[in-house]
């Protein structure tokens, strides 16, 4: 007797023992058993969620022999046709195969007759979003008034890409990726039922690397056991589907952590010995990543990874949040920019060297250790800046500094208080106090919250806390805004005067009377 693949041995026969899609079984369900059942149905989803093995299981709850009904007996001579894929009025058509208008037409030149043997005439068109444009037309108006006899069930992974007219006409349910937990209690089941020699660590490997989808855990079971033959262990299954050994990952993490270079690149050669693919060990280092940031975020969280709880709560204390951010944000680029590197080994040293370089606790050091200006070397015109008072403390200035434009350019101001200052001028300073005079220009600028910043950022400048005292002037030649006005002004004066006696530009103005306009004169920097 030939072998069934596990994909089609275990589908599903009724609602019963279908797994997950609880949202489109209690649909369909209420359906049947009220009779309020449409003539059009879409299902959309990846691959292998069971979109076509819901639809069988509906054609067969419509053409039962004990009548419609969501509980198909499964007996009668129509449901073992249909699980068989044999019943003649069953109609499934792969529309990645037939796309042309000419099949459509063709398909649809037998709508009008009556089901040979079932009550439903049922029309199953597979990938139906792989249908061209043409028949789509030639499909819209048989799928908004289709004979009584007829019910349409389309299925598709990509429903992006059907017309917008032919989605107004049908119920559509969206099926979803079955979790790894889920898919997990699936194989175990079958494994059992198989009277398989597992270990459970090979079935949840095989989970997390199906992707959401059944079939595909399916396919890959029956690929461990062609691989493994009497027993299923996890290092086959390891070395089978090309995965990496999650220990080595969270040695590689801890190596990071502890801020060993050494011990990180040692790592990366004991990994290197499986030939990995380091796309894929970055994915599974940000997968880690992210993980441990759950914890983080929710301690008592219950995760999936059951095995590998207590190295993740390990990581979750040892890291800091900030560092697993870092870490995981690094990874993913990493991995986007992996084919960039001179090779896949060096482009991924090279993120584990990244992860070390930028680590956060090293950040603060760094950040600890710089030296800020003082700020007499801005009241003696050095060409350094000092960092803005809000952040430091500099030593108390001297008496060079008591210059008022040179001290509110050590302030670093911005928006109306740096307003404020440039049109203010110094009139003394007493220990605690600072009066000003405002010039009537930026009275405007006079507010509370204003003059408030402004005694803040002086009280950092100077080491000490003081109060403003303002006193509004009608005109104060002297302010830092008219300093810089006038020094604009005399930028202008020298550059016209400069293109005034250019001798190219006499000599133009000779020959062709050429003119110079006055606005297009800018003075250089």
């Amino acid at each position: 007797m030939s072998y069934l693949a596990l994909a089609r041995k275990w589908r599903p026969r009724n609602f019963g023992e279908l797994a997950g899609q609880e949202h489109v079984m209690r649909a369909l369900t209420n359906a049947l058993e009220t009779g309020r059942v449409h003539h059009a149905f879409l299902f959309t989803g990846t691959r292998g969620v069971g979109k076509t093995t819901i639809a069988r299981i509906l054609a067969k709850s419509l053409n039962c022999e004990t009548g419609v009904t969501a509980t198909p007996c499964g007996k009668c001579a129509a449901c073992k046709e249909i699980d068989e894929g044999r019943f003649v009025d069953l109609i499934e058509v792969d529309a990645a195969s037939r796309t042309k208008v000419d099949d459509t037409r063709e398909l649809l030149d037998n709508v009008q007759y009556a089901p040979t043997r079932g009550r439903y005439k049922v029309y199953l068109i597979d990938e139906v979003h792989m249908l061209s444009a043409h028949s789509f037309n030639a499909l819209l108006k048989t799928l908004e008034e289709p004979p009584p006899h007829v019910k349409f069930l389309l299925a598709t992974t990509d429903p992006q890409k059907l017309p917008v007219t032919v989605l107004s006409r049908c119920l559509q349910f969206s099926l979803k990726r079955f979790p790894p937990g889920m898919i997990m209690k699936r194989l175990t089941e079958i494994a059992q039922a198989e009277n398989l020699d597992f270990e459970p660590d090979a079935l949840r490997l095989v989970a997390r690397a199906a992707e959401g989808s059944m079939r595909d855990a399916l396919s890959l079971l029956d690929q461990v056991i062609a691989f493994g033959g009497a027993k299923l262990t996890a290092e086959d299954t390891r070395t089978m589907l090309g995965t990496l050994d999650r220990s080595q990952v969270f040695g590689i993490i801890e190596a990071v952590v502890s801020r060993d270079a050494r011990k990180v690149l040692d790592c990366v050669a004991q990994l290197d010995e499986r030939a990995p693919e380091y796309r894929d060990v970055l994915a599974e280092l940000a997968a880690v990543l992210q993980k441990v940031a759950l914890l983080q975020a929710v301690p008592d969280l219950e995760l999936d990874e059951a095995e590998d709880i207590d190295a993740f709560r390990r990581l979750a204390t040892t890291l800091t949040p900030e560092d697993t951010q870092l870490f995981y944000q690094t990874a993913i680029i990493g991995r986007r920019d992996l084919e960039l590197a001179p090779d896949s080994r060096a482009g991924f040293e090279m993120v584990l060297l990244r992860m070390l370089a930028f680590g956060l606790a090293d950040a603060g050091t760094s950040a600890a250790s710089t030296t800020v200006p003082t700020p007499t070397s801005v009241a003696t015109g050095s060409t350094s800046r000092s960092a803005p008072a809000a952040t430091a403390r500099p030593q108390k200035a001297s008496a060079v500094a008591t210059e008022w434009s040179a001290i509110v350019a050590a302030l670093n101001l911005n928006g109306p208080v740096s307003q404020l200052a440039a049109h203010s001028v110094l009139i003394g300073r007493e220990p605690g106090k600072v009066r000003l005079n405002l010039d009537a220009e930026g009275e405007t600028f006079r507010r509370p919250a204003l003059e408030e910043k402004l005694a803040q950022a002086l009280s950092a400048y100077l080491g000490e806390e003081v109060k403003l005292e303002i006193n509004t002037v009608g005109a104060a030649s002297d302010t830092p805004a008219r300093q810089q006005r006038a020094a604009a002004d005399d930028r202008m004066q020298n550059a016209r005067r400069s293109i005034d006696e250019d001798p190219n530009i006499r000599a133009m103005r000779d020959v062709f009377g050429a003119t110079v306009q006055p606005d297009s004169v800018r003075p250089s920097e």
